[in-house]
């Protein structure tokens, strides 16, 4: 088995989410390792799926534990640390070089940017939710016939120290939308529906005109600030309808992108993984990881890395953890990853495919030269 790499390379997380600020009970904690909305069945419970397995088996040590806990004793041995504590550790094991933090999701439960770099101790940088700004922005007042204009500059406003934006169309409606951008009249009109929608509960964006108005108008924003806009695909909570968010449902909008040199990146893609590395590989403006789908794929996760790299250009694949509010995400993210793609390479290699010379420069590529290409990270970070 040739040496490679692998295990040095410091990953450029470019899709993940702040850790919980306070203790996770069980019933939190298991939450937090399912998409489900509900909790397990009776009698059931969410370690016994692949990420909790990999939880108490890979997890536990870093809490000085021996693998395989009670999933009781492991979380008392979590409380006992505390937050903080069990941040940084995992954190620390994890190898990463720079989070790409998405905000504007639970921010009053997770930290932000600021929060992520001193915990973390690494460089930080924001990608703005375009969804969260124009529900701020509805929460705001604006009339209708301003919404365009004040989207617009609050857009401007939240991005201005960040790096890309992110869209949750999948989560609000899916991809079988007209990606063309709509009109001045059209955007009034949704607006106004909009606007009165929230007028007695929460505002919750999902009208399909400006879901495309914000998305075009991020992608007036990345022209000018060498933005890429990330987009969930497949593998996520019950919010979302699974086969409206195969990612070849974007196509046209994809084509139109490219035309204005925005570059797309897909995330998670599971089951659609196959179909993210064909576009990948036919489009020269869209990307793509398999994120947290590898590790809620657990001992699979060799498999789902394998199959995502089966047509897929070296210089269009990302790694992300998407971790969300527990650390284990992160630690678990990159070192299922680096199995993986470890794996990978003794195969290839074994095979006389490549060799390891060949397996380190794909290597660095992946985990961090193809995010340090495509998103503007040299003066953003917060530190």
């Amino acid at each position: 088995m040739a040496q490679t790499g692998v295990d040095d390379v410091g990953l450029i997380d470019h899709h993940c989410h702040g850790l919980a600020k306070s203790d996770l009970d069980r019933a939190a904690f298991e939450n937090l390792i399912s998409e489900s909305f509900d909790p397990a069945p009776r009698g059931t419970t969410h370690f016994d799926q692949p990420l909790g397995l990999a939880v108490r088996r890979w997890c536990a040590p870093v809490l000085d534990l021996d693998p395989f806990p009670d999933p009781d004793a492991y979380l008392a041995r979590r409380r006992e640390l505390g937050p903080e504590e069990v941040g940084r550790r995992f954190l620390e094991q994890a190898g990463l070089a720079e989070l790409l933090l998405n905000t504007g999701y639970r921010s009053d439960e997770v930290h932000e940017p600021e929060g992520m770099a001193g915990l973390s101790g690494l460089p930080t940088h924001e990608v703005v939710r375009l969804e969260a700004v124009a529900e701020g922005v509805a929460r705001s007042g604006v009339e209708a016939g301003g919404y365009a204009e004040a989207y617009a500059d609050a857009l401007a406003r939240a991005s201005a120290d960040g790096v890309g934006f992110k869209t949750i169309v999948a989560y609000r409606g899916g991809f079988d939308f007209d990606p063309s951008r709509p009109s001045r009249r059209e955007v009034t009109d949704a607006a106004g529906r909009f606007l009165g929608s929230g007028a007695d509960g929460p505002v919750r964006l999902d009208d399909p005109v400006l879901l495309r108005h914000g998305i075009w108008t991020g992608a007036d924003v990345a022209v000018e600030r060498g933005f890429p806009i990330q987009f969930h695909v497949g593998w996520g909570d019950p919010d979302l309808v699974l086969h409206l968010t195969n990612p070849t449902l974007l196509t046209g909008l994809i084509r139109d992108l490219a035309r204005l040199d925005v570059s797309v990146t897909l995330l998670h893609c599971y089951p659609f993984h196959r179909e993210a590395a064909y576009l990948a590989a036919v489009f020269p403006n869209v990307y793509f990881d398999v994120g947290s789908a590898l590790h809620y794929h657990g001992p699979s996760s060799g498999r789902l890395l394998a199959e995502a790299m089966e047509v897929a250009p070296f210089t269009k694949l990302l790694f992300s953890t998407d971790a969300f509010a527990v650390a284990e995400q992160y630690y678990l993210g990159s070192m299922l990853f680096r199995r993986a793609l470890q794996g990978i390479f003794d195969e290839w290699i074994a095979a006389g495919h490549c060799d390891a010379k060949e397996a380190d420069r794909i290597a660095e590529l992946i985990g961090r030269e193809n995010a340090r290409r495509i998103y503007p990270l040299s003066e953003t970070a917060r530190a």
